[in-house]
């Protein structure tokens, strides 16, 4: 007689259940979670631990495990590869009890900001208390209940604590269910006690078959549509915002085609960077605070601002400062009506973003831009091309600027490579400068723009794109955030390409502390002096070349010189060519800038101050803020 059930402990059927999930998206079908980071420890070493070499030996490659150095680490390879797979898949991430669980927090937010999903598996303490309290345990006199997991609760999309065998099978569908909505989807995250984990019960082979979760792409409804059409016919000046939802709905051909089909112009986020390629006519590159003075140019005058998958983060808006139109209109499209509706607009268009533009497309085929306003984005296009072009050009400078490095960077690449990138200067020069030629070209982790992701996202771009060489830029502060997941890439053979500006301080940071008035305080790598500041001329002897080389990486050293530029071409190309992880070591001159976009970010400026950089730096402000708008719709 067949039995309907299998007796196994809840790790094991945790995993089995993970292995056997689906994601179908059109055509489209693959594997939810194709594989599992872990790093054991007591708490997990003996549940899912278990589970997983258990699974290893019955059914080997059916849930591929993977080592990591960091637990913060894992779940940013996860999001990396979750962009490269439009969302369709992601990774598993285990962590022991305690600390291992708390290191996953950061990157728990980073993936929930980012809308990108991420399935986190923090091992927790014993349900049944008999051993309280545990090594790690944090103990509240007020709460006994709360525990490390429980900080999850704000930064996941789902959250869920298995303190019964019975309570995962209810669990887990609804996690699987989160992951793949996406309008819900970002960090999810089950707890699993590590008496609960190593728990026997019986569980229904219906549980463990393959099962299918299709992504929902809704329809534009008549109403909402009809009116945003007739906002959109209206208009004189009209502009588009392309966020990252154009990309996860794989909609780049068809705004191509509604651009193409009516002259409005596009202006792109950091996550939507790649949603037309920048030599698209109707592509005038990043807009907002790190936006091109082309794409601001035309957004402070815009009289309809169709916003198409984007969250209308401040970098987006350039802090409410962008559009000065006083009767600007927004039609904002996106899957999820907590972003449709954002910044008070009257017209959200609650909708996948490729159906969105599909049926605008169709109701639009009259309309197209006044003659005079597509004479203005060709100029706008032309004009800022140009300064890219000066701005990429070698100084012949002992030390080079960051735009002649990002153009040295560029001139080596293929176009289907992927650039990754998440904080300090970089993003925002990225955004300026960066030339996409491939829809998954662009990885700007901007929405959490977390210092430390690179690399490790870069592993995880890899890891979902084999076919494409991921370059990951990051600056000397960033690196020494995170930079053990390379001892990842070495262990697996994973090939990445790091390119390491070091400019011995925090660039990003020391520019804006100049704005604001600080005068670059605290942001150099320096010796502690008698006065008990950093801010002397004699850098630190560190050596992060030789730091990557202890690792088993490959490191090429770019000599400052006039040369450096050509040289760095040539490392990377060569870097390209190899087939193992290679580090590209580049000095630079933090003080040389990208060109004015002509964007601005609100950061608060003391409204007193003795140092009289502060007391010119509020002067500015006062003027910024003056053109703020209350709600953008």
């Amino acid at each position: 007689m067949t039995t309907n059930t299998r007796r196994m402990t809840v790790g094991q059927a945790l995993v089995e259940f993970l292995a056997n999930q689906w994601t179908v998206d059109g055509d489209v079908r693959e594997r939810t979670i194709p594989g599992i980071f872990g790093i054991f420890g007591h708490g997990n070493v003996a549940g899912v631990g278990q589970a997983i070499k258990q699974l290893h030996v019955e059914q080997p490659g059916l849930l591929p495990y993977h080592q990591a150095r960091n637990e913060q680490a894992m779940v940013h390879e996860a999001v990396g590869f979750a962009r490269m797979h439009r969302r369709r898949a992601t990774f598993a991430s285990t962590a022991s009890v305690g600390p291992g669980a708390a290191n996953m927090l950061t990157a728990a937010a980073l993936a929930t900001t980012n809308r990108l999903p991420a399935l986190l598996l923090p091992s927790d303490t014993f349900a049944t208390r008999t051993t309280d309290p545990v090594l790690q345990q944090i103990e509240l006199p007020h709460d006994t209940s709360l525990q490390v997991t429980d900080a999850f609760r704000p930064l996941s999309r789902y959250f869920d604590r298995v303190e019964r065998p019975e309570q995962l099978f209810s669990i887990a569908l609804a996690a699987m269910r989160v992951l793949t909505d996406p309008a819900e989807t970002g960090a999810v995250t089950i707890a699993l006690p590590e008496d609960v984990q190593a728990e026997e019960f019986d569980v229904p082979v219906a549980f463990l078959q393959p099962r299918e979760w299709h992504i929902r792409r809704p329809l534009p409804e008549h109403g909402p549509l009809a009116r945003a059409v007739s906002a959109i016919r209206a208009a004189k000046r009209p502009v588009i915002v392309a966020g990252g939802g154009v990309l996860y709905s794989g909609a780049e051909d068809e705004l191509a085609a509604f651009v193409e089909a009516t002259g409005i112009p596009v202006g792109t986020s950091q996550a939507g960077g790649g949603s037309l390629v920048w030599d698209h006519p109707q592509y005038l590159g990043g807009i907002g605070a790190t936006g091109t003075a082309a794409a601001n140019a035309i957004a402070a005058r815009a009289d309809v601002v169709i916003g198409i998958g984007t969250r209308y983060s401040d970098f987006t808006t350039a802090s409410r400062t962008a559009f000065q139109d006083p009767d600007v209109t927004f039609v904002n499209v996106n899957v999820a009506a907590f972003d449709a509706y954002k910044h008070g607009s009257q017209l959200p268009l609650v909708a996948d973003a490729r159906e969105a533009l599909v049926a605008l497309t169709e109701q639009l085929t009259s309309y197209s831009v006044p003659d005079h306003y597509a004479s203005e984005i060709a100029d706008r296009k032309r004009s800022w091309d140009e300064t890219v072009d000066a701005a990429f050009a070698p100084s012949g400078l002992a030390l080079p600027g960051q735009p002649e490095i990002i153009g040295a960077v560029q001139a080596a690449t293929d176009p289907r490579d992927v650039v990754i990138q998440a904080a300090g200067s970089l993003p925002g020069d990225l955004h300026k400068l960066w030339r996409v030629r491939d829809a998954l070209g662009y990885h700007v982790e901007y929405a959490f723009s977390c210092m430390g992701y690179e690399i490790a996202g870069g592993i995880g771009v890899r890891r979902g794109a084999p076919d494409r060489d991921a370059i990951v830029m990051v600056g000397d502060g960033s690196y020494l955030m995170l930079h053990t997941e390379l001892v990842t890439a070495v262990a697996e053979g994973i090939k990445i390409v790091v390119v390491l500006i070091q400019n011995n301080g925090y660039a990003s940071i020391g520019h804006l502390s100049e704005t604001v008035g600080s005068e670059r305080y605290g942001t150099k790598y320096r010796y502690l002096d008698e006065t008990g500041s950093f801010e002397g001329d004699d850098v630190l002897p560190v050596d992060l070349a030789a730091n990557a080389r202890s690792y088993g990486v490959d490191v090429i050293e770019v000599q400052p010189g006039p040369n450096a530029i050509e040289e760095l071409t040539a490392a990377v190309r060569q870097a390209k060519a190899n087939d193992h992880t290679t580090l590209v070591h580049v000095h630079s001159d933090p003080l040389v800038y990208a060109p004015d976009g002509e964007g601005w970010w609100d950061v608060p400026v003391a409204q007193t101050s003795t140092l009289e950089s502060t007391q010119q730096a509020r002067a500015e402000y006062e003027q910024q803020v003056a053109s703020q708008r209350p709600l953008l719709g």
